[in-house]
C-alpha cells in the first residue's frame, strides 16, 4: 500500500518511523558551493559528502547534473519532463512510491527536486522539515551502506508547464503586471550593491523574501505557515495573484515557491533561467537601489 502524502514536508519523527517502508524513495539532493579563481562560485554534487555518511535508504542524486539539462546555455534548466521522469523511473521513483527530499543546507536543493517531481505531474513528494542538519541535530540513524532500487514500471508524466515560466512570460509580467515577481536572493544582491550575475540589480517591479529567512534558525525548519504569510505580506506579496518567484538558476526560488505553497497560495511558479537567463539579454531591464 503506497504511503499518501498530506504536505509538502514531513517530519524527521515520520521518516524515521517510515524508514523501512517498501515504497519510500529518499532523495538527497545536497550541492556545495565552492570559491572559483575569479571570485565567483559554483556548485557541486555533495556525492561525498552522501558516500561518508547519510540517511538510511537515501540515494544522491546530482541536481545539477542528471537532473538538468546539462545542454542548454544556462546552468540548473528542467529537463522536458518526459526525460526527467524516465530518468528517475530508472531510479526507482514511480507511480506507486512515496518520495522525501533532503539537502544539508537551506531545503533549495531538496525544493528544487520536489517541484520538478511536481511540474511533471507527481504530487507524491515532500521535503524533510529541517534536513539533514536536523536529523543529525536528534541523533537519528545514518549509515555509509549504497542501496539501490530497481528500476521502477512506469512513471506516468502529466506535466505542469505552468509551473515553470519562461523569459517571454516574465518580460510580459514586467510589461503588464498580471503577476507578482518574487526575488529569493541576499538583500544586497536584490539592491544590486553586490553584482552576482552578468548584470547588477533585479527584474524591475520584483518583491523581496530571501529564502533563508523562511527557515527557523534554530531547528533549520520551515517557520510555521501563519508565520509565512505574514511575512509575505509584509514583503507585499498577496495570495490574489500569481507568484513567480526566481534567484539566480531557479533554486533558491524553490524554498519560496514551497513555502508559498504551505501559506495555501495556488498560483506559483519558478522563472526557470532565473537573472542567469535575464541579465545575459542586455535588451532586458533591470533596476537597483
Amino acid at each position: 500500500m503506497t504511503t499518501t502524502l498530506d504536505s509538502p514536508l514531513v517530519s524527521t519523527d515520520w521518516l524515521e518511523r517510515h524508514l523501512s517502508d517498501d515504497d519510500l524513495r529518499i532523495l538527497e539532493c545536497t550541492m556545495v558551493m565552492q570559491p572559483n579563481d575569479d571570485g565567483t562560485f559554483s556548485f557541486v554534487p555533495g556525492i561525498h559528502l552522501w558516500r561518508e555518511s547519510h540517511i538510511p535508504n537515501s540515494v544522491f542524486v546530482n541536481v545539477s547534473g542528471e537532473l538538468s539539462d546539462t545542454g542548454h546555455e544556462f546552468g540548473q534548466m528542467m529537463l522536458p519532463a518526459g526525460t526527467l521522469g524516465e530518468t528517475l523511473r530508472l531510479k526507482g521513483i514511480g507511480d506507486g512510491t512515496t518520495v522525501v527530499c533532503y539537502d544539508r543546507g537551506n531545503h533549495a536543493w531538496a525544493a528544487r527536486v520536489w517541484w520538478m517531481l511536481r511540474a511533471c505531474g507527481f504530487d507524491n513528494a515532500a521535503v524533510l522539515d529541517g534536513g539533514w542538519k536536523k536529523w543529525m541535530a536528534e541523533n537519528r540513524p545514518v549509515t555509509a551502506a549504497a542501496p539501490g532500487w530497481p528500476a521502477a514500471d512506469r512513471f506516468s508524466v502529466n506535466p505542469r508547464q505552468e509551473l515553470m515560466a519562461d523569459k517571454a512570460r516574465v518580460k510580459a509580467v514586467c510589461d503588464n503586471h498580471e503577476a507578482q515577481l518574487l526575488n529569493s536572493l541576499p538583500l544586497p544582491i536584490f539592491t544590486g550593491e553586490v553584482k552576482a550575475y552578468g548584470r547588477a540589480g533585479r527584474i524591475p517591479g520584483s518583491k523581496h523574501l530571501y529564502c533563508e529567512s523562511l527557515l527557523d534558525a534554530d531547528n533549520n525548519c520551515f517557520q510555521p505557515a501563519e508565520v509565512l504569510k505574514a511575512m509575505y505580506l509584509d514583503a507585499g506579496i498577496n495570495d490574489d495573484e500569481e507568484v513567480i518567484a526566481y534567484c539566480g538558476g531557479g533554486i533558491a526560488a524553490s524554498a519560496n515557491a514551497l513555502a508559498l505553497t504551505l501559506t495555501g497560495h495556488d498560483k506559483v511558479a519558478i522563472y526557470d533561467g532565473s537573472l542567469s537567463e535575464w541579465t545575459a539579454d542586455p535588451d532586458l531591464p533591470m533596476e537597483t537601489g
